[in-house]
Parts: C-alpha cells; sequence; structure tokens
C-alpha cells in the first residue's frame, strides 16, 4: 500500500493536555502529517492546581508558526459541558472532527493507606472521567460522518503496576476498558478507539522520586527517551491506515513498539458437585497458583532498560 506523505492530510483532531510534554509533541507531529489541531490544555502544573489559559494557546503559535493550522482551547476534560466546548471548537475552527487523542492527566502519587479523597477524585476525574466525557462529545459527530478514532493514552503504571499509584493506576488501566467499550459499541459507525502508553522524560516523570540509587537511575534513563518518540503510533492511529486496527493496546518505549495482550482465561476448574472454600483451598488453588501473576511492577517487566 503506498502512503502519502503527509499521513492525516486533512484531518481534524483534538488532543487533550496537548500544551506541554507528549501531548505537545503528539499535537506537533499531527500538524506536521497535514491535520488541524485543536490543543486543549488547562495549563494547570502536574498535580492538577493552578491554571494558565496561555499554555495551550503557546503551543497552538508554535505549530501556526512551522506553517500548520491550530487553535487552543482551555476547558477542562472534567468538566461535562467543557469537554463538549472543545470538541465544538474543532467544528467551529475546522467544520469537522475526526480524532481525539485522550492524553490530559494530573500526577497525585501517595501510598495508597495514605492517600486522599481529593487525590482520587481528581485523577479519575481527569483521566478517566474526563476521557469518557470527550470522547462521548465526539461520538455523535463521528457516528453521524461514519468515521472517527480514539487514542486514548494510558501507562504501565495501569496496565502493569506501580507503586503509590492507586488513583493514576486505577484511571490508566480504566482506559483499556473504556477504549474496548468504545471500539465494540461504534464498530458500525467505522469508529475505532486505542490506547497507547507511552515512556518518555516529561514535567510527570520529573516529579517521580530520585531518592535511591534505583530511582537515579531509572530517572536517568527516562531522560534520553524524548517525548516526541511517542508521537508516530498515535498519528498513524489516528489515519486510514489504521483502519483495520481497533480494541487494540501498544506500549511505546524510546524506539521500541509493542503490542500488549488482553485479559483471557489462562486456568479452569469444574466439579459437578459445586465448591467448598474447602475444596478451592485444598483442589483449585493447588492448580491455579503456578499460573498466578506475579505482584510486579513496570521495571521488573521491562527489565532489559529501566522506563
Amino acid at each position: 500500500m503506498e502512503l502519502p506523505d503527509r499521513i492525516v492530510e486533512g484531518k481534524v483532531v483534538l488532543v487533550t493536555g496537548a500544551g506541554r510534554g507528549i501531548g505537545k509533541e503528539i499535537a506537533r507531529m499531527m500538524a506536521r502529517q497535514g491535520a488541524k489541531v485543536v490543543l486543549n490544555d488547562l495549563g494547570v502544573e502536574v498535580g492538577g492546581t493552578g491554571a494558565n489559559e496561555s499554555v495551550a494557546e503557546q503551543a497552538a503559535a508554535e505549530i501556526r508558526a512551522e506553517g500548520g493550522e491550530a487553535v487552543a482551547n482551555a476547558d477542562s476534560v472534567s468538566d461535562w459541558d467543557g469537554a463538549h466546548r472543545m470538541v465544538q471548537t474543532a467544528i467551529d475552527a475546522f467544520g469537522r472532527i475526526d480524532c481525539v487523542v485522550n492524553n490530559a492527566a494530573i500526577l497525585r502519587d501517595t501510598i495508597f493507606h495514605k492517600m486522599e479523597k481529593a487525590d482520587w477524585d481528581l485523577s479519575i476525574g481527569v483521566i478517566l472521567t474526563g476521557s469518557f466525557y470527550v470522547s462521548r462529545a465526539a461520538a455523535a459527530h463521528f457516528r453521524k460522518q461514519e468515521s472517527g478514532a480514539f487514542v486514548h493514552i494510558s501507562s504501565t503504571s495501569g496496565l502493569i503496576g506501580g507503586v503509590g499509584q492507586a488513583n493514576y493506576g486505577a484511571a490508566k488501566i480504566g482506559l483499556q476498558g473504556l477504549s474496548k467499550a468504545i471500539a465494540l459499541d461504534m464498530k458500525r459507525f467505522n469508529v475505532r478507539s486505542n490506547v497507547v502508553a507511552p515512556s518518555a522524560f516529561t514535567r510527570m516523570t520529573e516529579s517521580i522520586p530520585t531518592e535511591t540509587a534505583e530511582q537515579k537511575q531509572r530517572a536517568a534513563n527516562r531522560r534520553t527517551i524524548a517525548p516526541e518518540k511517542n508521537a508516530p503510533i498515535v498519528v498513524y492511529l489516528a489515519s486510514d491506515a489504521a483502519s483495520r486496527v481497533t480494541g487494540q493496546v501498544f506500549y511505546t518505549r524510546d524506539n521500541e513498539l509493542f503490542l500488549f495482550n488482553q485479559m483471557r482465561p489462562i486456568r479452569h476448574a469444574h466439579t459437578a458437585e459445586g465448591w467448598t472454600p474447602q475444596a478451592i483451598a485444598q483442589h483449585v488453588m493447588p492448580v491455579f497458583e503456578p499460573a498466578f501473576m506475579p505482584l510486579d511492577r513496570t521495571r521488573d517487566v521491562f527489565t532489559s532498560y529501566l522506563p
């Protein structure tokens, strides 16, 4: 298949959390590959405090300075009306919307037994609920035009696991469930939905503690991965070249791309009489236990390069 030099030529793409870091680089590559881009960002700090509407506008201005087409939006993804306004921004500016990249996130790391209600509510509200709100706002347009693509930016903190990230991890793995449901529900309208878990050195990863030797090494390794390394797979998933790709989960690490598997049964036990707790302890768990998933973290799985 011969592909155009600009793979998303003419597409209209909304990228949330696009003022800085990975989101900004996704928006820049979208524009360089021919898309018209709406950059949404509240301009808040990593933990969700404060706001600076100029952050999104500055990033959009940089794209326009390079010859691309871009407008800014400073609504909150965690606000239902705000989510609809940012989608309407795309319609008003460019006449349509073809792709939503749900990238907005906040980081409020705290060990689970010390986590406050606000830590949980803010993380879930921005990452998971916000992705639903924005996706839902775009869904009516996608359904009417019988085309569209969602790309949800997840994390191995959710897909695999991370310490002190119950809120962030739950929200990020929740995106996998949301994406799969969207892919199933909207397949009839030729709408696709996929997940990408990126890795890079950004404001968020810069905030991770570096108290131990291992943490310092991880941070040093992260610094070698630029945010723009994550953009190509996201731009591809927005393009017509990815028309057969939906319901999938990808991970990027520098120049590597990974396809993740998804939950499936791996062991089975049956009895005609039904189970008692004692029988489960005696007969089922000894068979299941060799197949238990270890209590591992991202760096335990990707041991060749501490991400």
